[in-house]
């Protein structure tokens, strides 16, 4: 049975202008979120993303605030108590982009320049003391405790081999050193991202799910850039950027490498099987 026909008596009242089986859903890590005309219906997928609602309708607030340049998703509505958990989201229009589009030259340059556009911004905006006060700063002993708990939790579900090529990965984040200096989307990848095409180049129009927004450091959105567009394209937007080379191509690679471990420790957190089983398919 879908979404849309286990939450039909919610969606009805919430989208009242659309018909829910008409309607795209998209399932992300955490939610799943039914697409109306005119904003989006956040579903958690677990208690836990369930308890995270708050805060993540608290986070889109401050955000809308900081005048990024850029659309992000503003919450509408909020589940009270008793109700299904849920929180409504203004929708940003646009599609995301289809990796083809990036075989053309003046496509590839035009959207490496806005995504080095982008992360400019958010960098001003990691030094404005407004952003400062509202935005969680990335802990210092953060990927400590992440690959302690990976061991710990996720250990026991890998094979021989899967341990050690996780246990490659973690020690190379010893070597990260703790920069808190940008806002940090922290899950940029290119399902997160929404363009609008205008005479045949496509214009940046949001981007979407800050739920891992923190002040932090820029080599995680890049890294996330590279995994869903590629390295060819990665090359291009830091040929772009106004960043300085303080061993940031190690720092991206080795954020890269713990994407998938990431995504089952967070799964596992949260009892999400699904994604748990997803994340850990190298490591069986």
């Amino acid at each position: 049975m879908n979404i849309t026909t286990t939450h039909r008596a919610l969606l009805n009242r919430l989208l009242p202008d659309d018909r829910p089986d008409d309607l795209p859903v998209r399932q992300g890590q955490f939610h799943i979120v039914v697409m109306g005309s005119d904003r989006v219906v956040c579903l958690p997928r677990t208690p836990a993303a369930a308890a995270r609602l708050p805060e993540r309708a608290a986070t889109l607030n401050a955000l809308a605030r900081l005048d990024l340049g850029f659309r992000t998703p503003e919450p509408l509505l909020e589940s009270g108590t008793g109700e299904t958990p849920f929180l409504v989201l203004s929708r940003i229009p646009g599609e995301t982009l289809d990796d083809a589009a990036l075989d053309n030259a003046q496509v590839a340059e035009s959207v490496a320049a806005q995504y080095a556009t982008l992360l400019s911004t958010l960098a001003r905006a990691g030094a404005d003391e407004a952003a400062r006060a509202v935005l969680p700063q990335a802990a210092e002993d953060r990927w400590r405790r992440f690959a302690d708990g990976v061991r710990a939790e996720l250990f026991p579900l890998m094979s021989a081999s899967g341990r050690l090529r996780a246990e490659r990965e973690l020690a190379a984040l010893d070597g990260l050193p703790h920069i808190t200096r940008a806002v940090v989307h922290g899950d940029l990848g290119a399902e997160n991202v929404l363009w609008e095409w205008t005479r045949g180049l496509p214009r940046l129009s949001g981007v979407l799910d800050w739920d891992e927004v923190a002040l932090g450091d820029p080599a995680e959105d890049l890294a996330a850039i590279g995994a869903g567009h590629g390295r060819e394209h990665l090359a291009r937007v830091l040929a772009l950027g106004n960043w300085t080379n303080d061993g940031l191509p190690d720092r991206i690679a080795t954020i890269r490498n713990t994407f998938a471990l990431q995504q089952a420790f967070y799964a596992i957190r949260d009892g999400d099987e699904e994604e748990l089983a997803d994340g850990l398919t190298g490591y069986r």
